[in-house]
């Protein structure tokens, strides 16, 4: 093994008096200048230890106690370094690794096992994909948006549904972000497989808030997606070969300092997906029927200079579902796609400031397209992104900033409507609407006392579309105390504003849903959120966090006609129902990181009302997904070198949905009564998943194994929907009615061979 040395340390700043806790920060490059993402930083100290990730930057910061510190940074190709040093004041940390040349066969070099999910400050998580890998999916590969759901704060959608539930919100209400740029159709039909190829994804941030003023645009959630920027040093391939879908990555140098990441994914499932998606063996409404996906994924990599990285990002994906019933002549196709892409250029100017520039488009589209007889029905929609982000990272004395300008141009085709017979042809539209919306942010994380940091954050918000304009001031703050190495608590308040709305019209992962726009006396939503947490380390291998929320929510919309509104003066103005919301609940989570045994519980125990006066009578009423109880455990462990194995159980109260109470009669025919809005509630979901990998090869660099998972191990019959059965009898004196349950997913096993080499 051929002997590096490491340069450590280009400047410490320091205060006066020692303190009892102080604030470390550090930069991780290697020896070419490049910026190491995911670098595993161990801080131990006082025989308390800490662990950390390095940012898509490099850089990491950490509250610490003063003393003796060990400092261990590994990252895969590097070699691992552990300094030693003594820290009384807040210090600035430059260190570089240097490249591992050396050619070792069949050797692992490890330390504990790393935690796959950190708990971030206010109660933000960031997600280690590669370490969640035994957590059960269909097709063996982890499934972003289905970890997601296993969070605190996060209601279980049920089976047939994509997406996300968070604190009480709506699903239009998260925003996802591919490397800062908006994604707007966030799953495949009914949420069956992962939306994104999770090779090609290195970090995962969720943040239940949207604390950070630098994203904005969404009442809940923001989930960032961030993609590889480590420059390739060899050619590698990794993937997955299922049974119902396969996946490719590629990572290939171009020279010491470009290379680039592709990655594709394919469905040949149209035979084995048919009979999936049925109800159940009995249900023959669905005679012929194709489904199939496919995405891809580029990431180009250029270090133009010392302290310049340039970045090439795009994201494609596309769907088609076909039905065909000739007892009905009926012909049925749906399409639906995302397009992004999204060069940046990150600069370097000291170890103290550095800036990101990137431009973006991001489309998503949808067509449905039905033919019945001679009629022929399409309506479609589109929402089309032009932007831009500048960002500044900057210290000021030992207090970290950010800040930075954003732009974007929204084009918007809520609906259009084509109905055509013999005779007629007839265009309903809603119009095209555009709107531009400028940001400028900042945000900053000052250490208030000597046990207290906060995270204060500033976004102002212009929008404009057509005559409506608005100008809004949204506060974000987070406070941090921390009373010992074992105890850490936080506030928060965020304000938010969202302008850009979706408008769901189906109870199961259908993509019929559409955007809109504020625009036309449809005023934005807002929402303004309080938060309270506390973070416990209970042992070296144990850690859990509890907290509560309360969330309300104005101009929130409901669109009460399915898919679309048959008339040609409409408007979505006069179509939208607008009212308000609250939600607020209680969450936890128990997390145990190292051993042969890891995993986690959550549990959250939540409300959420909506009141518009055009519904319920203008009463309170409960929102589809308040779901009172939602309870997740899962479980990994670890037997030997080949065999590993996972468990995922899930309970979680049945959504709300709208019930007739009563029947009678009325020229003796039958007319069902309503005693509320949301008034019933389906059946509490009860899941339970298996997976275990065998693996054959597995270093740092080459694995090949096999994947076993079974979805809903018991086959628990959990419903997407209630239909009910009316029956009268010969007199018409007496109505008989019957629930009869829809079940989308049974016992569902897989098998697939992941490989990397």
């Amino acid at each position: 093994m051929s002997k590096s040395v490491i340069l450590f340390f280009l400047f410490c700043f320091s205060n006066i008096f020692a303190q009892s806790n102080v604030r470390i920060t550090g930069n991780i490059t290697s020896s070419n200048n490049q910026k190491l993402a995911g670098a595993n930083i161990s801080l131990e100290i006082n025989k308390k230890l800490v662990s950390t990730v390095s940012d898509t930057l490099g850089n990491f910061s950490e509250i610490i106690p003063a003393g003796n510190l060990i400092i261990r940074i590994n990252h895969l190709d590097f070699i691992p370094r552990t300094i030693y040093c003594e820290v009384l004041k807040d210090t600035m940390l430059s260190i570089v690794l240097e490249k591992d040349i050396s050619q070792l066969k069949e050797v692992i070099i490890s330390n504990d096992k790393k935690s796959g999910i950190k708990t971030l400050s206010g109660g933000k998580l960031s997600f280690n994909l590669k370490d969640l890998s035994s957590v059960p999916t269909v097709l063996g590969t982890t499934d972003i948006i289905k970890l997601l759901q296993l969070m605190p704060g996060v209601q279980n959608s049920g089976d047939a549904n994509g997406y996300l539930y968070v604190r009480g919100g709506d699903p239009g209400h998260n925003a996802i972000l591919y490397n800062e740029a908006p994604i707007y159709g966030m799953s495949h039909l009914l949420g069956i497989f992962p939306f994104y190829n999770t090779d090609h994804i290195k970090d995962v941030e969720f943040d239940k808030s949207s604390s950070n003023p630098k994203y904005g645009g969404r009442l809940s959630s923001t989930t960032l997606l961030s993609t590889n920027r480590k420059i390739p040093s060899e050619f590698s391939i990794q993937g997955n070969v299922g049974v119902l879908a396969s996946q490719l990555t590629l990572a290939a140098p171009l020279g010491d300092k470009t290379g680039f990441y592709i990655s594709g994914r394919k469905t040949y499932i149209d035979e084995v997906v048919g009979p999936i998606l049925k109800s159940g063996p009995k249900n023959k409404d669905v005679q012929n029927m194709k489904y199939g996906f496919s995405d891809a994924n580029f990431t180009f990599l250029s270090q133009i200079s010392k302290k310049n990285l340039f970045s090439f990002d795009a994201f494609f994906s596309g769907d088609e579902l076909k039905i065909k019933d000739k007892n009905l002549a009926l012909r049925t196709s749906m399409k639906w796609s995302n397009f992004t892409v999204s060069p940046s250029l990150t600069t370097i100017f000291s170890s103290k400031v550095n800036m990101s520039n990137s431009v973006y488009f991001s489309q998503y589209s949808n067509d449905l397209s039905m033919e019945q007889a001679t009629i022929q029905f399409d309506v479609s929609s589109y929402v089309k992104d032009f932007g831009y982000i500048n960002a500044v990272r900057f210290s000021i004395g030992n207090i970290p900033f950010e800040s930075g300008l954003q732009y974007v141009y929204h084009n918007l085709q809520p609906q259009k409507v084509n109905v055509e017979n013999l005779t007629t042809l007839d265009n309903y539209s809603q119009k095209t609407i555009n709107a531009n919306e400028a940001a400028i942010f900042v945000g900053a994380k000052p250490k208030l006392f000597e046990n207290v940091t906060a995270d204060l954050g500033l976004r102002i918000n212009y929008y404009i579309s057509g005559p409506n304009s608005y100008l809004h001031f949204q506060p974000r703050a987070v406070l941090n105390y921390y009373p010992n190495e074992k105890y850490s608590f936080y506030a928060s308040y965020n304000r938010q504003y969202q302008y850009l709305s979706l408008i769901t019209t189906s109870s199961v992962g259908i993509p019929t849903d559409f955007w809109i726009a504020s625009s036309d006396g449809i005023k934005p939503q807002s929402s303004n959120e309080f938060a309270i947490g506390s973070n416990q380390n209970i042992t070296r291998n144990f850690s859990s966090s509890f907290g509560g929320f309360y969330r309300s929510m104005k101009n929130l919309l409901e669109y009460p006609y399915g898919i679309t509104q048959f008339n040609e003066i409409t408007t979505l103005k006069n179509d939208l129902y607008v009212g308000e919301g609250k939600a607020y609940g209680f969450e936890m989570m128990l997390k145990k990181s190292n051993g042969k045994f890891t995993g986690w519980l959550s549990y959250t125990l939540s409300w959420s009302d909506r009141n518009f006066d055009e519904l319920n009578d203008g009463k309170t009423y409960f929102a589809k997904y308040d779901r009172r109880h939602n309870l997740s455990i899962v479980g990994m462990y670890d037997l030997n070198s080949k065999w590993n194995f996972g468990v995922t159980q899930i309970f979680g109260s049945g959504n709300r949905f709208t019930m007739p109470t009563s029947w009678y009669f009325i020229n003796n025919n039958p007319v069902k009564e309503y005693s509320g809005y949301n008034n019933a509630q389906m059946p509490n979901y009860l899941r339970t998943d298996i997976a275990a990998n065998y693996y054959f090869i597995k270093t740092s660099k080459k694995e090949s194994a096999l994947n076993f998972s079974i979805y809903n191990t018991f086959n628990i019959e959990n419903p997407i929907y209630v239909v009910l059965d009316v029956e009268v009898n010969e007199n018409k004196d007496k109505v008989v009615v019957k629930q009869e349950k829809k079940v989308l997913y049974r016992i569902l096993p897989s098998i697939s061979w992941r490989f990397k080499f």
